[in-house]
C-alpha cells in the first residue's frame, strides 16, 4: 500500500468498508441455483447443502451473510440462500448494508409492487455507488416471493463525520439512536483494523478510523434489533460486507443490543486466510466453500 494516505482516505470513510471488505473476501461462489453450494459448519466440520442449512438458520433469529460488494458470484449465493430460507418455512426478511434506514418506504414500495425497479436502481446507485446489476438478482428474488427488505444503514455522511472529527462530534440528532460508541475492540479485531489502517496517521486517526467503523456496525446492528423486536418470528436476512459480517463487528453489536436473538453468521472462503483450516467460531458459524 505504497503512498498510501491514511489521513485522505479518513476524508473518504465511506470506502473504508470496501477497502476493510477487501481483506477478507474474493473466492468464487458455486451458481446461482445454490444447487452446487456447501456450507461448512466450522464448529464440527460438517458440509451441508444450502437446503440442508437452511432449515438450522429457518430456527434462527438474524443471519448475517458477509460479501464481496463487487463479486457477483456471492449476490447469486444471497438469492439461492434467500429462496432456499422461504423453501424451508421461515419468515424470511432481508436487511440490507446497502440502504439507510430512511429508504424504508421505497423499499416497501418495491415488495409490494408499487415502485417500479428503476426508481429503485436510481435510489441504490445514488447511496452506494456500486452497480446494481450485481444486487439485481437478490432484489428480484425478495419481490418473488414477497420477502421484506429492511434498509439499516445511516446517513453516508455520519461515518465520513467521525472519521474526520470522532464520535463525539456528531450532534444528537445524527447520533439517533445509535449509542455512544468508542473504540473499545477486542485485541484481535484492533490488529485487523491497524493492519487495514496501515502505518500511516497518529493514534488520533486511528481512533476516529476505528469508531467510523463502529458507528457503520453499531447502526445496523441497532436498526436489525429493532425490527426483529416489531416483527417477531421473522428471520432477518442481513446482507453486508464480510468485515462487517464478521463475528467481532456487527454480530457482537447485536449481540450487545439483543442478547437473546439467535444468530448465526456465514462468511465466504478466502483461500489462506479464511478457509476450513484457519475458520473458527470466533470467525463464523458457516464458511461458504466455492465447490
Amino acid at each position: 500500500m505504497r503512498g498510501f494516505s491514511f489521513l485522505s482516505r479518513l476524508g473518504r470513510a465511506v470506502l473504508a468498508a470496501a477497502l476493510l471488505t477487501a481483506c477478507l473476501c474474493a473466492a468464487p461462489w458455486a451458481c446461482s441455483s445454490g444447487s452446487g453450494l456447501r456450507l461448512l459448519d466450522v464448529h464440527d466440520g460438517t458440509r451441508l447443502s444450502l437446503r440442508q442449512a437452511a432449515q438450522e438458520l429457518a430456527r434462527c433469529q438474524a443471519v448475517v451473510v458477509g460479501e464481496n460488494h463487487a463479486d457477483p458470484a456471492h449476490h447469486r449465493l444471497q438469492a439461492a440462500l434467500i429462496r432456499a430460507m422461504v423453501a424451508a418455512g421461515a419468515r424470511t426478511a432481508v436487511g440490507l448494508e446497502m440502504f439507510p434506514a430512511s429508504a424504508q418506504p421505497l423499499l416497501d414500495g418495491y415488495i409490494a409492487g408499487n415502485v417500479d425497479e428503476a426508481a429503485v436502481e436510481k435510489a441504490f446507485s445514488a447511496y452506494w455507488g456500486h452497480a446494481w446489476e450485481l444486487y439485481r438478482e437478490v432484489f428480484a428474488a425478495c419481490r418473488e416471493a414477497g420477502v421484506p427488505l429492511v434498509g439499516l444503514n445511516v446517513p453516508r455522511e455520519i461515518p465520513r463525520k467521525v472519521a474526520r472529527e470522532g464520535f463525539e462530534a456528531l450532534t444528537p440528532e445524527e447520533r439517533g439512536t445509535v449509542p455512544m460508541t468508542s473504540c473499545r475492540v477486542d485485541r484481535e479485531y484492533e490488529a485487523f483494523l491497524r493492519r487495514v489502517a496501515g502505518e500511516h496517521g497518529g493514534e488520533l486517526d486511528f481512533r476516529r478510523f476505528c469508531e467510523a467503523q463502529l458507528v457503520w456496525d453499531t447502526a445496523m446492528a441497532v436498526a436489525a434489533g429493532d425490527y426483529l423486536a416489531a416483527n417477531p418470528g421473522r428471520t432477518l436476512v442481513i446482507l453486508c460486507g464480510a468485515t462487517h459480517a464478521w463475528k467481532p463487528a456487527l454480530p457482537h453489536q447485536l449481540r450487545q443490543i439483543a442478547p437473546g436473538i439467535v444468530q448465526r453468521v456465514i462468511l465466504p472462503e478466502t483461500p489462506g486466510r479464511l478457509d476450513p483450516a484457519t475458520a473458527g467460531p470466533g470467525d463464523c458459524d458457516y464458511l461458504a466453500l466455492g465447490l
